[in-house]
């Protein structure tokens, strides 16, 4: 990695770079859509489900460092996307080997061709942990990832893009990763040989599902609990959701600056909070809670994205599991400040690798989030039980 004041000529057959704000220069192989994107550069230490990674919308505006070297020997499949085909989420991947070829019996797609059907770039070749180690240590990077296969690029226009773009901080993604009218969710979850099954809503708990970007795994594993969704969008206010007549209300995952997207969904949640609704929020969802509940939330120096995070419990009512390690998926590169919980809140989960808040349930109310995934996609599946204790929970 060299400044552009010092940028080495560029490699014979180099067909793709990443251009950071800072003026650095990577280059590489690049593979999947042709073109180039602005966002900014995170990791993720995941062995496997990039499909899911690279279709979540949590990854809006982001390129995705792949720190597992060998990437693509899933190969990919129509069941393994976590968000329709045009919804926003990572406009880019960044590996160290070349796309290697399917070898996994539910393959039916190359991972580099369903990257270009897709519309998403990726850059192979590069010194990832040295690109993970400058993220470490100096925070995510502004930049733009590029491929053309003729191998002609416009380094200073590509680098003034990167200088230009505002970043994440203050910017509201979820709008841009929502969905546009009320569904009504009718996919259960999937089962080897058998695809996604149909949820059986005879006599459940009716639960709307306020989308900010929200992944599909996270409505199979409530209707797998036992609910009836209706999922929808963003800025559905407050008396839109009570004609639903909610058992409970859950509140999703998504991309951007939590306190932009609070601006419009505080007060919504703020007004369910009064009216004793059921809630259940995950990861910005988990951040809006806190948000309305009076806390304030902040942003990380790199993030955590990965499949391997521990989790512990720590808040009281968790009886012979208080203590219990929770080994989760991640992915969110802003975080509630646990310095700032007033009083209505305790913190019920904390990061063992930073102590940072991954829990919170508001007292006195059924209301709680967390910052992890426990729907997984990909990661482990050890965080179910809390689709079990919101849906559980509802009259």
């Amino acid at each position: 990695m060299a400044s552009a004041a010092s940028t080495p000529a560029q490699p014979k057959g180099a067909t793709g770079c990443l251009v950071l704000a800072d003026g650095t220069v990577v280059w590489g192989k690049g593979f999947g859509a042709s073109g180039h994107a602005v966002g900014e550069v995170c990791f993720n230490t995941a062995m496997t489900g990039y499909q899911e990674v690279m279709t979540d919308p949590s990854y809006a505006s982001q390129i995705v460092t792949f720190t597992f070297p060998h990437i693509g020997n899933v190969g990919a499949n129509p069941e393994d996307v976590e968000s329709a085909k045009g919804v926003a989420s990572a406009v880019g991947c960044i590996t160290r080997e070349d796309v290697t070829k399917p070898s996994n019996f539910r393959a039916m797609e190359n991972f580099a061709a369903w990257m270009e059907t897709n519309g998403k770039i990726g850059l192979s070749g590069v010194d990832t942990r040295a690109l993970t180690r400058r993220v470490r240590l100096s925070g995510a990077p502004n930049a733009v990832i590029a491929h053309s296969p003729k191998g002609v690029f416009d380094i200073p226009a590509l680098l003034a893009e990167a200088r230009e773009w505002e970043g994440l901080e203050g910017l509201d993604l979820a709008i841009t990763a929502t969905r546009d009218a009320k569904e009504d969710w009718g996919g259960g979850y999937w089962r080897l040989g058998h695809g996604y099954t149909r949820a059986d809503w005879s006599s459940t708990p009716h639960v709307v599902a306020v989308d900010y970007g929200a992944k599909d795994n996270i409505f199979r594993n409530l209707a797998r609990a036992g609910a009836k969704v209706t999922v929808v969008p963003a800025k559905t206010d407050f008396d839109a959701i009570m004609a639903l007549k909610p058992d409970g209300v859950f509140l999703s995952n998504g991309p951007g600056d939590p306190a932009a997207t609070g601006e419009y969904a505080v007060p919504v949640i703020r007004k369910l909070l009064e009216a004793d609704m059921p809630i259940f929020g995950i990861c910005l969802g988990h951040q809006m809670l806190a948000l309305a509940a009076g806390a304030k939330t902040v942003k990380m120096h790199q993030g955590h994205r990965g499949a391997n995070h521990p989790v512990q419990r720590v808040g009281e009512g968790w009886g012979e599991t208080t203590g219990l390690v929770e080994i989760t998926s991640m992915n969110h590169g802003f975080a509630v400040d646990a310095d700032t919980l007033p009083d209505t809140l305790e913190q019920t989960h904390v990061s063992l690798f930073d102590g940072s808040n991954c829990g919170i349930a508001v007292k006195g109310k059924k209301a709680f989030g967390v910052q992890y995934h426990p729907e997984a996609s990909p990661g482990p599946q050890d965080s179910f039980y809390l689709f079990e204790k919101f849906v559980g929970g509802l009259g």
